[in-house]
């Protein structure tokens, strides 16, 4: 089966195939406050993860998500003139789940509990770098391609060291 791994020190996301060949790689942003798994940490949580949910199948570009829910809007500059205090999710939602009791999982340190996604931005967020508030952040026509390409279960490693190649 692939996998995602995503590498924190270069910001970009991996898509292997199950003999670890690369499929794709896209340039992400995860937390300009760095790793850490706690609850209300505002980081990007480590180690190894699912997709526990996909949401906004059939979603325009820059649909606009409020609690994993369309809220009808798209996204454009006038709307974020109006709602500066906004986080946008845009796009598609991919909902990660913890594999690591203790880690990332149950208690303070629960991925999904902290509402950890893959999900899509502004096109003027910047990728590359670090500047979330804990989620990866992607951009739309990216996870429109990955959203497509895995499926609910597919594991997610976030790294915080890269791995020799």
């Amino acid at each position: 089966m692939s996998h995602i791994r995503i590498l924190i020190p270069s910001q970009t996301l991996e898509l292997l195939d199950d003999e670890d060949r690369l499929m794709r790689r896209y340039l992400v942003s995860t937390s300009s406050r760095g790793v850490g798994e706690k609850n209300g940490s505002f980081r990007t949580p480590r180690g190894r993860h699912i997709i526990r949910a996909k949401i906004g199948h059939g979603q325009p570009a820059n649909a606009v998500f409020m609690r994993r829910r369309p809220t009808g809007e798209i996204y454009s500059r006038e709307l974020a003139e109006r709602f500066p205090e906004r986080d946008w999710m845009l796009t598609r939602i991919l909902w990660l789940s913890g594999s690591e009791p203790g880690f990332n999982r149950l208690g303070d340190v629960d991925t999904m509990r902290r509402f950890i996604y893959l999900h899509g931005s502004p096109d003027t967020a910047a990728m590359g770098q670090p500047g979330s508030i804990g989620c990866v952040r992607m951009r739309n026509r990216d996870i429109i391609e990955l959203f497509d390409l895995v499926p609910v279960g597919i594991s997610v490693d976030i790294l915080e060291h890269q791995s020799p190649a």
